[in-house]
C-alpha cells in the first residue's frame, strides 16, 4: 500500500468525502418523493406556487425596509444620500442570503416535484390540468399545448432541436446528486451518457423559483436553442417562463423579454456581448439583461478553462486601419525564410555526416550543427525524423546543456550563423544580426529593423545644452521614429511566427478567401474568431487573401470576468478534475466527481509507444482492420484535419469503408455520429468527436466488445483525452480505448522523448517494435501536466492584464449605470465635486488653485494666501466644498425655476401633442440640447430637466473619456512588451502606467462633467417690457434615441501566447446551421384564440403580432 492509499484509508479521500456531504440531502429528497408522488396533477402544480410564494415571503421585511429608504432618498440633501445608497445595497445582499436559506430549506420538496413530473410526462402520453393565463399563452405558441374549455392539455413530445423527440427520461440516485452539487455552487463532472442536461432541471427549477433568473449557458447556438426546448416544457408544466437569448436579435425588445424569463437559454459569448452592449447604450431602454443571479455552465472546462483568456470585444474602425504593413513587408519575410531553409538543410545533412564519423571533435561539431539546424527549423520533418534514431536526440540535448551554461552565456555561438531563432516552447521568434542585414539589404537606413536604445539617446540629447522648445521637438521625433520602428519590427516578427509555426490545415483552414482557426480542444472551426496582435493579418498575408482592416476597442470583457459576476455559478462536464486547481483558484469552484449510474466497463490500455510516424500510423491501420474484422465499430481521433485526411487515404487504399469528420466537413456531423455506432463501421474524428457526441451501440456491437477508440496521439490536454475515451463505456456499455504515440509527436517531442527514447535505445529496439508498460503511459501524463500548469501560468498572467482593466471597467460601468438610470447621479456628482475641491487645494500653490478653482468650480477662492499657507489641507477643502454645494444646489434651482413656467405652459396646452420636448441648456462655450420626458418634468416641477441635463453630459464625458482610454491601454499593452529587452517586467510595467492612464482619465472626466454643470443655465430671451414673461425656446424632441450598434463589430480574439490582446475584427456570433424548414403552428387573424378564450385570435393574443 503506497502512503497516499495509506493516508486515505485513515482520512478518506475527497470523493469520499464530498458523497459524505451530499448523501443527506439525497435521502431528505427520497424521504419526501413518496408525499409528493401522490399528490394529482393540479396539486402538484398548486405546490410549485406554495413553494414560490414561501421564497418570497422570507425577505418580506428586507424588500418592505428597501422600499422605505429608496422613497426617502428624494427628501434628502444630495450630501447624506451615499449612507443611504450603501445601506440599500447591504439590504440587497441580505435578501439573497434569505432566499438561499429558503432555496434550502424547500431543496427536497422541489426536487421530488421534478423528479415527479418528469416520470409523469414519460408515463402519459397526455397530461390534463385545469387552464391557468398562463397555459393559455402558451397554447397560444407551443404546439406540445391545447386549451379545451377549462382544461390544458400538455402532450410529451415537442420539437427539440429540428426533431419531435418524445420525453422518456427519470431522474435517478445519480442525477440527484448532480442537483444538490450544482445548486451548492460547484462544478459536478459527470461521465457521457449520465444526463447532465437532466440533471441541470433539478437546480434550474430550484432556483428559478425566487424569480431572479438563471442562465444556463452552454458552448453553442444549437445546444442552447436544442436545450431550451427539449427541457422547457418540464418548467413550463409549472408556470416557469423559458426563452433563449440567441433566438432574438442583439438589442432588440424580444431579447429583453427573454432575459426577464424566469430561465434563459443561451450561449456565453451573447451573454458576454449583452453585459457589453447594456454598457455602451445611451437609454435605459436598450437594456436587457437584469442583475446576474444565477449561471449553469455546461461544458464548464471548455467554457471557464479554455475560453478563460478570450476576450470579448466590441470594436469600431479606427483612423488609418487600413494602413498596414503585412504586404509590404511579406516578401523580405518571405526571402528570409527560404534563407533559413537552406541554412537548415546544410546544417542537417552537415550533421548527419560529421555524426557517423569516429572522430570525437567531429561528432561534437555535428552535434553543434544539429543543434544550429533545430534551432533554424525545429518543425523541419527531415530533422524529427533524424532526431528519433538511437542516440541522436540524446546526444543533442547534451549539447544544448553545455551552451545553456550559466545563463545562455555561449549561446551566441550557437544562434549567430542564422538567421533568426524559434523557441518552440516559448513561442517565440527572435531576429539575429545576420537575419536584420539581409532583410535590410541596400537600403539607405541600416538601422531600418533595429530598436533605438531611448534611454541612451534621451540621456544624450539632455547634455546638448538645447533650448526646451528645441529639446521637446528633438524627443517627439525620437519617440516618433522609435513607434514606427516597433511597429515595423513586430510586424515583421508576426510574419515570421505565420510561416514558420503555424501550419494550415493544423492550426487554422482557408475557406471562401478567409482565414478560420480550428479549436485545438474540439477540432471544430471557430467562427469569427481571430488571432491577436496581428498575428491573424500576419497569416492572411502568408496565405494571399484579403488582409482585414485593425480596429479600435470600444469595449472588452474576458468570459473569466463576465462569469466572476454571478451571485452564485455552477457548471458541469465530463472532465474538469484534471483542471479541480484552476477551478478553486479563479473561481471558487470546487469540482466534485459524481459515481456513475452503472459501473464503467470500458477497457483503457496502456499507450503504445513507436520511434517514428510512419510506424505508428502502419500501426493503426494494421488495428483498425484487425477490430472491423472483429464486428465492432472504430472510432479514430486524430488532433488535426491533415492528419485525419491521411489516415483516410491509408484506408482507401486497404479498401476498409469509413467516415472522416474534421473542420472542414462539420455540417456532416450529426449524420456521422448516428451511425458510429454500427458494426463494423470506421469514423475518423479530429477532437471535435470528444465533446457532447453520444455514441449509441446495437446488442450486436455489445456483444462483439463495444465501441473501440483509438487515439492517434496525445493531446497536450489530459481533458480531450479523456473526453475521446468518454464516448466508449456510456451507461455501462462495453468498450475499449488506447492511444498510439510516437518519439516524433509534438507533446513527445518537447516534453516527454528523452528518457523514454534512451530507454528504446538500450534495449536495442528495432523499427516497427513498440514499448508499452503503465510506466510509460504515467511518464506521458506527466509531460501533459507539465504542459497544462504552463498554460495555467499563461492563462493566469493574461488575467493579471485583464484585471488591471476589469477594475477600471468596474468603476466606469458603475458610473456609467448610475448616470442612466438617474438614481444615484447626484451622490457621483457630489463626490466629483469633492474631488475637484481636495486636488485644487492638495497639488496647487495658491495661485494654482485659484485659478482651478475658477476654471473648474466657476467660483472665486473663499479663503485668503495667509489661511491657504496656515489652515490645515482638510479644513479648506471642507469649507471650498460647503460653498462649492451650495453654488451648485443655487445653480440646479435656477435651472428649475426657469424652466418650470415654460413647461407647465406647454403640458397644460399642448401636452397631448408632445411626449419629449428639447431644452437648450449652455455652459457659455456650447449648446446642449437635452431631451426630457414633459409629464415627468410637469410633475417634478422641472427636476427632471435637471436630472436630463446631468445624466447627458455624464453619459457623453464618460464615454468619450473611457474610448480614449481603452485606445491608450491597447497601445499600452503592445509597447509595454519591449520593456523585457531592457530586463523589466512588462506586466509590472502595465500595471503602474494603466494607474496613471486611469487617474488622469477620472480627472478629465470629473474636471469636465463639474465644469459643464456649475456653468449650466438656460439661455434666456429678456422681453423688451419687463413685466412681460421671459422667453425660453422649447422644441418637440423626436423619440427617444436607442443606440445604433450596426457600426460596431463584434469579435472573440484568439490569443496566441501572452503578450497578444489587441483589437480584432469579425462577427462572432456563430452561422446558422441549415436546417429543414419546418412549419410552425400558425393561426389565421380571425380563426378562434387557442387558448379557449373564444375570441377571434387578432382581438386576443394575436393583438400585437
Amino acid at each position: 500500500m503506497g502512503f497516499n492509499e495509506f493516508l486515505s484509508s485513515i482520512f478518506g479521500n475527497k470523493s469520499t468525502r464530498d458523497m459524505k456531504e451530499i448523501k443527506p440531502w439525497v435521502e431528505k429528497i427520497k424521504a419526501a418523493y413518496p408525499e409528493i408522488e401522490k399528490l394529482d396533477n393540479d396539486a402538484l402544480r398548486a405546490k410549485t406556487e406554495e413553494l414560490k410564494k414561501y421564497i418570497h415571503e422570507s425577505a418580506t421585511a428586507e424588500r418592505a425596509k428597501v422600499e422605505e429608504l429608496k422613497a426617502s432618498i428624494e427628501s434628502l440633501e444630495l450630501e447624506d444620500r451615499e449612507e443611504v445608497f450603501a445601506q440599500i445595497d447591504k439590504i440587497e445582499k441580505e435578501i439573497l442570503d434569505k432566499y438561499e436559506k429558503a432555496l434550502d430549506e424547500v431543496l427536497p420538496v422541489a426536487f421530488s416535484i421534478v423528479k415527479a413530473t418528469a416520470k409523469r410526462f414519460t408515463e402519459n402520453e397526455e397530461i390534463v390540468v385545469t387552464a391557468t393565463d398562463f397555459d393559455r399563452q402558451l397554447a397560444a405558441t407551443k404546439d406540445f399545448v391545447r386549451i379545451e374549455g377549462d382544461k390544458a392539455i400538455y402532450q410529451n413530445h415537442w420539437i427539440a432541436g429540428g426533431n419531435d423527440t418524445v420525453w422518456n427520461m427519470v431522474h435517478y440516485d445519480v442525477q440527484l446528486f448532480g442537483g444538490v452539487v450544482l445548486h451548492k455552487g460547484k462544478i459536478a463532472e459527470m461521465a457521457t451518457g449520465e444526463g447532465k442536461t437532466l440533471v441541470a432541471t433539478l437546480p434550474v427549477f430550484l432556483d428559478a423559483l425566487t424569480g431572479n433568473g438563471v442562465h444556463v449557458v452552454t458552448v453553442n447556438d444549437y445546444l442552447a436553442k436544442r436545450d431550451s426546448e427539449w427541457m422547457g416544457p418540464l418548467y413550463m408544466f409549472h408556470g416557469l417562463s423559458v426563452d433563449c437569448i440567441d433566438r432574438h436579435q442583439p438589442n432588440s425588445d424580444a431579447r429583453r423579454q427573454a432575459y426577464l424569463a424566469d430561465i434563459t437559454f443561451g450561449t456565453n459569448n451573447e451573454f458576454g456581448f449583452d453585459y457589453l452592449r447594456d454598457n455602451m447604450a445611451i437609454s435605459p431602454k436598450d437594456l436587457v439583461q437584469r442583475q446576474h443571479n444565477y449561471a449553469i455552465v455546461d461544458e464548464v472546462d471548455s467554457v471557464l478553462i479554455d475560453d478563460a483568456r478570450t476576450p470579448l470585444i466590441i470594436s469600431g474602425p479606427v483612423p488609418k486601419g487600413d494602413d498596414q504593413l503585412f504586404e509590404q513587408l511579406r516578401p523580405l519575410v518571405e526571402r528570409l525564410v527560404e534563407a533559413q531553409k537552406v541554412l537548415a538543410t546544410k546544417y542537417l545533412s552537415e550533421a548527419k555526416k560529421l555524426i557517423a564519423s569516429n572522430d570525437k571533435k567531429e561528432v561534437e561539431e555535428g552535434f553543434l550543427a544539429l543543434y544550429r539546424s533545430h534551432k533554424c527549423l525545429p518543425k523541419n520533418k527531415a530533422l524529427i525524423k533524424f532526431l528519433s534514431e538511437q542516440g541522436i536526440k540524446a546526444g543533442m540535448l547534451k549539447t544544448e546543456e553545455i551552451y545553456m551554461e550559466q545563463n545562455n552565456k555561449r549561446m551566441h555561438e550557437v544562434t549567430e550563423p542564422l538567421y533568426f531563432v524559434i523557441d518552440e516552447k516559448l513561442n517565440s521568434v527572435d531576429l539575429t544580426d545576420k537575419g536584420i542585414d539581409l532583410i535590410t539589404g541596400n537600403s539607405e537606413d541600416p538601422t531600418l529593423f533595429v530598436l533605438p536604445d531611448i534611454a541612451a539617446e534621451l540621456s544624450e540629447l539632455e547634455n546638448m545644452n538645447l533650448t526646451n522648445e528645441q529639446l521637446l521637438e528633438k524627443k517627439d521625433e525620437l519617440l516618433t521614429n522609435y513607434a514606427i520602428k516597433s511597429e515595423r519590427v513586430h510586424t515583421i516578427n508576426q510574419l515570421l511566427k505565420a510561416y514558420t509555426m503555424f501550419e494550415k490545415d493544423d492550426e487554422y483552414v482557408v475557406i471562401d478567401g478567409q482565414v478560420k482557426i480550428v479549436d485545438e480542444q474540439t477540432g471544430r472551426i471557430m467562427e469569427g474568431r481571430r488571432y491577436s496582435d496581428g498575428l491573424h493579418q500576419a497569416i492572411e498575408a502568408k496565405e494571399g487573401v484579403k488582409v482585414e482592416a485593425a480596429t479600435q476597442t470600444f469595449a472588452t470583457i474576458t468570459l473569466q470576468n463576465y462569469f466572476r459576476m454571478y451571485h452564485k455559478l455552477s457548471g458541469m462536464t465530463g472532465t474538469a478534475e484534471t483542471e479541480a486547481g484552476e477551478l478553486w483558484d479563479i473561481y471558487k469552484l470546487d469540482v466534485v466527481v459524481i459515481p456513475t449510474n452503472r459501473p464503467i466497463a470500458r477497457k483503457d490500455m496502456n499507450d503504445r509507444v513507436y520511434k517514428t510516424k510512419r510506424e505508428k500510423y502502419k500501426a493503426v491501420i494494421e488495428e483498425i482492420e484487425q477490430l472491423v474484422n472483429a464486428g465492432r465499430p472504430v472510432l479514430v481521433g486524430t488532433t488535426s484535419v491533415e492528419i485525419s485526411e491521411m489516415l483516410s487515404k491509408m484506408l482507401t487504399m486497404r479498401k476498409i469503408e469509413h467516415k472522416v469528420l474534421n473542420a472542414k466537413l462539420h455540417q456532416k456531423e450529426a449524420d456521422i455520429v448516428a451511425t458510429a455506432g454500427l458494426s463494423g463501421t470506421v469514423t475518423i474524428a479530429t477532437n471535435m468527436a470528444g465533446r457532447g457526441t453520444d455514441i449509441k451501440l446495437s446488442p450486436e456491437v455489445k456483444a462483439a466488445g463495444g465501441l473501440a477508440i483509438i487515439g492517434t496521439e496525445r493531446h497536450e490536454s489530459r481533458r480531450v483525452d479523456r473526453q475521446l475515451r468518454g464516448r466508449a463505456g456510456r451507461q455501462g456499455d462495453p468498450g475499449s480505448s488506447v492511444f498510439f504515440v510516437s518519439l516524433e509527436d509534438d507533446l513527445m517531442r518537447l516534453f516527454s522523448s528523452d528518457r523514454i527514447a534512451s530507454v528504446m535505445d538500450r534495449l536495442g529496439f528495432q523499427e516497427g517494435e513498440m514499448i508499452e508498460h503503465k510506466m510509460i503511459s504515467n511518464s506521458i501524463e506527466r509531460a501533459q501536466k507539465k504542459v497544462e500548469e504552463n498554460n495555467f501560468g499563461i492563462r493566469k498572467r493574461l488575467l493579471e492584464y485583464d484585471d488591471v482593466m476589469n477594475k477600471q471597467r468596474t468603476v466606469v460601468y458603475t458610473k456609467r449605470r448610475h448616470a442612466l438610470m438617474g438614481e444615484r447621479i447626484g451622490m457621483d456628482i457630489v463626490n466629483m465635486i469633492w474631488d475637484r475641491c481636495a486636488n485644487a487645494i492638495e497639488n496647487n500653490d495658491y495661485e494654482g488653485c485659484q485659478m482651478e478653482l475658477l476654471q473648474t468650480l466657476a467660483m472665486e477662492t473663499p479663503f485668503t494666501e495667509e489661511e491657504f499657507r496656515n489652515e490645515k489641507k482638510e479644513k479648506l477643502a471642507e469649507k471650498t466644498f460647503g460653498i462649492a454645494m451650495e453654488n451648485f444646489k443655487r445653480k440646479t434651482e435656477r435651472l428649475a425655476q426657469i424652466a418650470n413656467p415654460v413647461i407647465k405652459q406647454v403640458y397644460e396646452n399642448q401636452g397631448h401633442m408632445y411626449e419629449n420636448i428639447l431644452i437648450p441648456i449652455t455652459d457659455g462655450k456650447r449648446m446642449y440640447n437635452i431631451s426630457c420626458n414633459l409629464k415627468a418634468a410637469y410633475e417634478s416641477e422641472s427636476k427632471e430637466v435637471v436630472k436630463a441635463f446631468e445624466k447627458s453630459i455624464l453619459l457623453h464625458v464618460i464615454d468619450e473619456a473611457w474610448k480614449e482610454n481603452l485606445r491608450e491601454l491597447d497601445e499600452l499593452k503592445h509597447s509595454v512588451q519591449n520593456a523585457s529587452y531592457e530586463q523589466k517586467d512588462p506586466l509590472l510595467i502595465y500595471k503602474l502606467e494603466s494607474v496613471t492612464l486611469f487617474d488622469s482619465m477620472v480627472n478629465k472626466i470629473n474636471n469636465q462633467t463639474v465644469s459643464i454643470l456649475m456653468r449650466g443655465q438656460i439661455p434666456v430671451q429678456e422681453a423688451p417690457d419687463e413685466q412681460a414673461a421671459r422667453r425660453v425656446e422649447v422644441r418637440q424632441a423626436a423619440p427617444e434615441q436607442r443606440q445604433d450598434m450596426s457600426k460596431y463589430r463584434e469579435n472573440k480574439q484568439d490569443l496566441s501566447d501572452p503578450n497578444q490582446q489587441a483589437a480584432a475584427s469579425q462577427d462572432t456570433r456563430e452561422q446558422q446551421r441549415r436546417e429543414p424548414i419546418r412549419a410552425e403552428k400558425t393561426v389565421g387573424r380571425n380563426d378562434p384564440c387557442p387558448c379557449g378564450s373564444g375570441k377571434k385570435y387578432k382581438n386576443c393574443h394575436g393583438k400585437n403580432v
